[in-house]
């Protein structure tokens, strides 16, 4: 047996293990009484005992609840996510693409980006949200910064405005994302809300929306959904949105614009930027949150920006100056990933040309889904007016059910929605048509 010979190393962790033994065995011998709340290892009760289950977020909770069912006929409406056809998530052509050519670009490397986030991401985004010749870009009075997807723009967002805008209030549509008014209150401002839905026509009220921005405080933020309105599907038509437009100028109201389907609501990028452009083409300052989840089908790596643009090049700089301060405690600097992936798409002519057809067909089969819903409906002779189906746009469709209705959906048909009756039109196919309006029919005609 050879004898080891103990390194000077050996030595030291062997004395420190007898000393962490024998504090150890002194600490036993001591009469020591752990305090209810102590964190000592033998404590009773945890330093955190006082903490109470918190509610399952009411979107991803119905994920959770799907999940938990065996049903074979099981149906996922709630999270806005695209499905294909045969009900599976989908990567597009062009992503794949991109990712191959980053990953074979053996002179790339993964330090950290700049706090604002990578630079062609940032040009590449405010020249596709705002147009190629928007004036502001010309005139360089537009800063953007890479953020964590369309949630993290909010969040920069709304702290900047916290910090530096004399109106700490943002008016918000009634219904509108069940997010935003927690990612606006925790980021300091105060909540209000404005008309906007009218569940009688199931369309806008435009006349409750024009009478609550018009009695708003001149210089309060007003939250506006670019298209695509979430959860309603419902927009204002290019006459109203000039209306709007008039509105807000005429009592300086601050347009901040949440932009998360881009060309994923009518299949055409341009017209799906129409507000905000309008916005932009007075000359005024607005601000512009942007997400690549649905467009990209970039849901995970979270991809967005936030523009603002000024009323000079001097003022966006400084602007600039303070959105790093707002960053920097916050998450530092945002990912690389991602955006590389955004940004080969959009720089190269026939990459971006491949991606805006695949978007199209991604927007057209919600767009099939929807008449084939609303034919389906009107088969069946469902009681009720079912043009809104077809007449809102977008993900989601609100369809009118009630919670009592669609907890019966859920009980006697396995189909999950959020209770305020939205459904993800994206999570539907021609196979689960007919079942979701059996599910709808029934619902109508047995629950009031």
């Amino acid at each position: 047996m050879h004898s080891v010979i103990a390194s000077p190393a050996d030595r030291r962790l062997s004395a420190l293990i007898r000393h962490l033994e024998g504090s150890s065995n002194a600490m036993d011998s001591d009469t020591i009484t752990a305090s209810p709340a102590s964190g000592f290892p033998g404590a009773r009760n945890s330093v955190f005992e006082h903490v109470v289950r918190g509610p399952e977020d009411p979107i991803l909770g119905v994920t959770v609840a799907y999940n938990k069912d065996s049903s074979p006929l099981k149906l996922n409406l709630g999270v806005g996510a695209y499905r294909t056809e045969e009900g599976k998530p989908l990567v597009l052509n062009v992503v794949r693409r991109a990712e191959q050519m980053l990953v074979n670009d053996s002179s790339r490397v993964k330090e950290y980006l700049p706090i604002v986030g990578l630079a062609d991401f940032n040009k590449l985004s405010a020249k596709l949200i705002l147009g190629a010749d928007s004036p502001a870009i010309q005139d360089n009075r537009v800063t953007t910064v890479q953020c964590l997807s369309g949630t993290g723009s909010l969040r920069v967002g709304g702290e900047f405005l916290a910090r530096h805008y004399h109106q700490r209030t943002i008016y918000i549509p009634l219904p509108t994302w069940g997010n935003h008014p927690k990612v606006f209150t925790l980021a300091g401002l105060s909540v209000k809300t404005y008309r906007y839905y009218d569940p009688v026509t199931r369309g806008l009220n435009f006349q409750g929306l024009l009478e609550d921005l018009g009695s708003a405080p001149s210089g309060a933020i007003v939250l506006l959904h670019a298209c695509a309105h979430n959860p309603t599907g419902v927009d204002p038509t290019p006459q109203q949105w000039e209306q709007i437009r008039q509105l807000m100028r005429s009592k300086a109201l601050l347009p901040f614009f949440d932009s998360a389907y881009q060309g994923f609501a009518s299949g055409n990028l341009d017209a799906d930027a129409h507000s905000i452009r309008l916005f932009v083409a007075d000359g005024g300052e607005c601000i512009v949150a942007q997400s690549y989840a649905k467009n990209m089908g970039l849901y995970g790596e979270r991809v967005g920006a936030l523009s603002i643009v000024c009323k000079s090049a001097d003022v966006a700089s400084r602007v600039e100056s303070q959105l790093k301060l707002v960053i920097r405690p916050m998450y530092s600097n945002p990912p690389i990933h991602g955006a590389s992936i955004v940004a080969t798409i959009l720089k190269d002519k026939n990459m971006f040309q491949e991606w805006t057809i695949e978007l199209k067909a991604m927007a057209d089969r919600i767009i099939n889904m929807r008449q084939q819903l609303f034919d389906a409906l009107s088969t069946r002779g469902t009681p009720g007016d079912w043009s809104h189906i077809i007449k809102q746009i977008g993900m989601f469709t609100f369809t009118g059910l009630n919670s009592e209705q669609v907890a019966f959906m859920t009980k006697e048909y396995h189909i999950y929605m959020t209770s305020d009756g939205r459904i993800s039109m994206a999570g539907l196919s021609s196979r689960t048509v007919p079942h979701l309006a059996d599910a709808i029919h029934a619902a109508v005609t047995r629950v009031v």
